[in-house]
């Protein structure tokens, strides 16, 4: 279908008004919407946050809307939610066109919001920049298909891929410019992860600072035998309250109750080979309503998600720095591939400078 320069230039200003909802709208999707007619812009909108309403909406309300071109980055719902059917809303106002760029994959969703604009007497078309506005909800897209939020690994790494000395010092491989970069990513993520190993060697808080504004991220902490030491931060949870450790039934009773009566939510996740089954704790986190995690290490805990093939983005800071050592700690560990055709492939990698002398390397792993 052919669009028109000015068709894009409204999508592209509907994609950038969703970008606001970035980070703030879980488990909903970013949406941004642009009500035209006539060429001029009259009405705008975006979705801001989980039950409340949606773009269309906002970019409704307060116009008269007859005769107009609804742009809208996500096919507008057709169901009742928190909120009332999109497409009822649309219809009553009088508009005579929609532009939609990508389909709702939610099954209750996924085309039928068009068919019934279309039944209407709308004018719908679709596909104007989908591309751009599907990536934009990608750890949406796959939790509303399959259940399981989306995971991305972070890593901050040495030239020779190493987090941290044979010492176990890390602080700081990368400077105080990649730090607040790496705080973006957790003030865009509904959960961070690490592994008990991360917490008894860095005791990380897992919160976002450095000058990061945004929402507090779920802290998830994967420590199958209880290793996790009750005074560590991230079990502060006087001013924090989400945190998550999973587990298994081979950590101590008493280790598990004494985090509870600290505030903790502890939850038992079937064991594979003495460890936290992964797959299980992202299915339980998927029912949560998490539909992004934000995997931060350790090594081993990054290794299994690796070899579990569990991982669907990479976002990896490198310093300029060679720490060396056959017992430094290893970015990426587990079992790894015994060939090169096994290797985990990653697509569309996109190369960026950090500061003076650091790179963000930030990719999607390939099928």
């Amino acid at each position: 279908m052919a669009f028109s320069k000015l068709d894009e230039r409204f999508m592209q200003r509907a994609l950038a008004l969703a970008r606001r909802g970035l980070g703030k709208t879980s488990p909903n999707p970013s949406v941004g919407a642009v009500l035209v007619r006539k060429g001029r812009v009259i009405g705008a909108g975006w979705h801001k946050r989980a039950g409340g309403p949606h773009a269309e909406i906002f970019a409704l309300r307060g116009v008269d809307a007859r005769g107009a071109t609804l742009y809208v980055t996500m096919e507008p719902c057709c169901t009742w939610g928190k909120t009332p059917p999109c497409t009822d809303a649309i219809i009553a106002t009088g508009v005579k066109r929609v532009v939609v760029a990508a389909l709702d994959p939610n099954p209750k969703h996924d085309g039928r919001g068009l068919k019934v604009l279309r039944r209407a007497g709308i004018r719908v078309e679709s596909g104007l920049l989908a591309v751009e506005a599907m990536v934009m909800n990608e750890a949406f897209n796959k939790w509303v298909t399959t259940g399981m939020p989306f995971v991305i690994a972070k890593v901050a790494m040495s030239l020779d891929g190493k987090i941290a000395t044979r010492t176990g010092d890390s602080k700081w491989i990368t400077s105080e410019a990649a730090r607040r970069e790496a705080h973006k990513l957790r003030a865009g993520v509904d959960a961070v992860m690490v592994g008990a190993n991360t917490v008894i060697r860095d005791n990380p808080q897992l919160t976002v600072r450095h000058g990061v504004r945004g929402k507090q991220p779920w802290r998830v902490v994967v420590d199958a035998r209880g290793r996790t030491p009750p005074s560590a931060k991230l079990l502060n949870v006087a001013h924090h309250k989400r945190t998550i450790v999973l587990t298994t039934k081979l950590a101590p009773v008493r280790w598990r109750r004494h985090l509870a009566l600290l505030g903790v939510d502890v939850v038992i996740v079937k064991k594979t080979e003495g460890r936290v089954d992964l797959q299980a704790a992202l299915r339980i986190l998927g029912e949560m309503d998490f539909t992004s995690v934000l995997v931060e290490g350790g090594g081993e805990l990054l290794g299994s998600f690796f070899d579990a093939r569990m991982v669907d983005k990479v976002a990896l800071f490198y310093a300029p720095v060679v720490i060396g050592g056959r017992d430094a700690v290893m970015a990426v560990a587990g079992e790894g591939v015994a060939t090169i055709t096994r290797a985990v492939r990653i697509r569309a990698c996109r190369w960026r400078q950090i500061g003076k002398n650091e790179m963000l390397a930030e990719a999607r792993i390939g099928q």
